[in-house]
């Protein structure tokens, strides 16, 4: 699979990874076995980055992901885990000593000396402005508890202020064919920068599968169900923002763009992959299917400017008036 290099980490990354909340939490049950064999695909299908957090699962995922790791050995895998939201989201917690706690658990969790890359958590806006925030990731990088750090983001301009930020090796930010805005100002700025952009939700929550329509339902214990209108956390985060039958009927317009020799998911995909400034891009997976399915994208070939341009005309048609002005 193709590799690009992650920003200020400098490192090798492929360009489709894996998003790991799926294996954790919040998107039905999942069972340890069941995760394990979707990270084995992914790992097979030549996926070389794995996303993953200290709340997912409360450290279910992480731990999951530290037992694949000792199952392969010596492995080139980068694993990307994410810290700050064990806390009430208020920019005070975000302290060396906290910051320190965090990234030992997840040292732990994961089995490992050193953390290839630690991001902030989507962090209250206020952290963006505080030297001291960084000064202590600094610090960790110095303990050699971390290789490096980023941060995962809601709005553009919290990513612009991450870029601008000199220790910030990449931003983890929500793009994808339901969600275009960040194109115009903050991939150009990252790429000047040499930070690294890491792509989630690519699919809008699996609506870009095409899969879904007006009879679909999910589990209760699923964000899709209980995140509709942003109760849990950012609404951002649960269809891309989109109300959902929105989303159904941009779908449908998207459909005939779509390659014969892709799936609407993988065209997702490849979409992201053709962005200039993109590094790697993290679908979640909970089947070896969809693992395989989702690495497969990466050997499409480029995507036809006749579809890109489609790809716009209905992002500004249908979704542009729920969203650009958000996020």
């Amino acid at each position: 699979m193709e590799q690009r290099t992650l920003g200020r980490t400098g490192r090798s990354v492929s360009v489709i990874g894996l998003g790991t909340w799926q294996l954790g939490a919040d998107w039905g049950d999942v069972s340890e076995q069941d995760a394990i064999a979707v990270l084995r695909a992914a790992h097979d299908s030549g996926v070389r980055f794995f996303d993953t957090a200290d709340v997912y699962g409360d450290g279910r995922s992480e731990r999951i992901i530290g037992a694949f790791l000792r199952e392969l050995g010596d492995h080139d895998v980068v694993v990307a885990t994410k810290a700050g939201r064990r806390v009430p989201q208020l920019p005070e917690h975000y302290t060396l000593e906290h910051l320190r706690s965090w990234v030992d658990r997840s040292r732990e969790n994961l089995g490992v000396e050193r953390l290839d890359l630690v991001q902030l958590h989507c962090p209250p806006t206020a952290v963006y402005g505080q030297d001291a925030v960084f000064d202590a990731l600094d610090t960790l990088v110095a303990e050699e508890r971390i290789a490096a750090y980023g941060v995962s983001v809601e709005t553009r301009a919290e990513a612009l202020a991450a870029v601008a930020r000199p220790g910030v090796a990449s931003v983890q930010l929500i793009l994808n064919m339901l969600r275009l805005a960040p194109l115009e100002a903050v991939l150009p700025a990252a790429a000047d920068a040499n930070v690294g952009i890491i792509v989630r939700v690519p699919l809008a929550s699996g609506l870009l599968s095409g899969k879904y329509d007006e009879r679909t339902t999910f589990a209760e214990d699923d964000h899709r169900t209980y995140n509709r209108e942003g109760k849990a956390f950012d609404i951002g985060e649960t269809f891309s923002g989109v109300p959902f039958e929105t989303g159904l009927e941009a779908v449908r317009r998207l459909a005939p763009l779509v390659p014969a020799e892709a799936t609407m998911a993988q065209f997702a995909l490849r979409w992201i992959i053709d962005q200039p400034g993109v590094s790697t891009v993290i679908p979640g997976a909970r089947s070896v299917e969809q693992a395989r399915s989702n690495a497969a994208a990466a050997e499409l070939p480029p995507l036809s400017a006749e579809a890109l341009a489609g790809v716009e005309a209905v992002y500004r048609e249908v979704i542009a008036p729920h969203v650009a002005g958000r996020w």
